[in-house]
């Protein structure tokens, strides 16, 4: 899948203040209009506007937010057509997964990850019936519009210094894509029971956690890979954790706006100077954002936080691992014959 190289500190040196302050324009979103799914408004914007690069993109940022609001409705509906036959739904959810997969690794195109994250999503959600599905749907339609408020007003507030637009360049990572694909969708439905058992619809965003460690992409060893996959995961846990930690001592909406932009600010210094895989970092603070706006909505913020999440973990941990054994067994990536440049994976 395509990956955004990392941001140029000469392009666009404010990336973490605007990326801080859309995680806090979208927290502020949430108190304002207190949605059925918090945590849903307070990530999506953020996992929209931290894969921007250099200029602000007007048409991209109009094509995101509806993108999303189109698949919510296609996959809202195919829950509630399959979701009453267990066995015919479990096999679709299988194609569905396979095909986002094989975007990925096929053609490298992102559209492939927002599918998968899509499909899991609905498909945890989808256990708790019809009401709970058109919920969700309700809830992306929402975001999108917060997002198309909230993501312009950031780029004005913070422009980036160069003029050029972003321009994506995808590049298949070669090698028998089918076999990879089989591979994910696979676990991914494996881990998708483990989430149907583990997690409340109420927590559903930890679903992205867990499904981004069979998304995530790199470059490198399969094991290398996991180990990658599983830092994005534990820092969004990291900072979830601390700002729930210091939020209580003085529970002020601007307390918690401003930690939320520390936070952001954070992610974003280390995206454009740590000399580590940048999308660790970036794929960390909508985790985060989720795990903290689920907290603050449940009245058992330990539980929440701790218990929840390293659930999730254990399962994600296993998942990632089990796809960097099974790639490593089958050896499909050795029969690839692209060249991978620095942007893609």
């Amino acid at each position: 899948m395509y990956v955004p190289p990392r941001p140029s500190v000469a392009d666009d040196p404010h990336y973490g203040i605007r990326l801080g302050l859309t995680g806090a324009l979208s927290f502020g979103a949430v108190a304002l209009l207190d949605p059925a799914m918090p945590t849903v408004m307070a990530a999506l914007p953020v996992g929209l506007i931290a894969g921007q690069r250099k200029a602000f993109a007007p048409v991209r940022v109009i094509a995101a937010p509806v993108m999303v609001c189109v698949m919510a409705a296609l996959m809202a509906w195919f829950v509630n057509v399959f979701q009453p036959l267990p066995v015919v739904y479990a096999g679709t959810m299988w194609l569905v997964y396979f095909l986002g997969f094989g975007m990925i690794l096929g053609t490298g195109a992102p559209f492939g990850m927002l599918l998968v994250i899509m499909a899991v999503l609905f498909s945890v959600v989808g256990m708790s019936g019809s009401a709970a599905v058109a919920v969700l749907r309700d809830a992306f339609f929402a975001t999108s519009l917060v997002a198309l408020v909230v993501i312009p007003l950031a780029y004005a507030l913070v422009p980036a210094r160069t003029r050029e637009m972003q321009v994506d360049t995808p590049v298949p990572p070669g090698g028998d894509a089918v076999m990879g694909a089989a591979i994910r969708a696979s676990v991914l439905l494996a881990l998708s029971f483990w989430l149907y058992a583990v997690m409340p619809p109420s927590d559903m965003m930890l679903a992205i956690m867990a499904a981004m460690v069979l998304v995530f992409p790199t470059r490198r060893a399969v094991f290398f890979e996991a180990r990658q996959r599983m830092r994005a995961t534990l820092y969004g846990s990291a900072l979830a954790v601390a700002v729930v930690a210091v939020y209580p001592l003085s529970p002020k909406l601007p307390i918690l706006l401003g930690l939320v932009f520390l936070a952001g600010l954070w992610v974003g210094t280390k995206v454009l100077h740590d000399p580590r895989p940048h999308m660790a970092y970036q794929n960390a603070y909508p985790a985060a954002l989720a795990l903290i706006a689920g907290a603050l909505s449940t009245q058992d913020l330990g539980q929440a936080v701790v218990s929840r999440v390293l659930l999730t973990l254990a399962g994600a941990f296993t998942a990632a691992y089990l796809v960097a054994i099974l790639d490593h067994l089958t050896g499909w990536r050795t029969r690839a014959a692209a060249t991978v440049t620095d942007g893609a994976a």
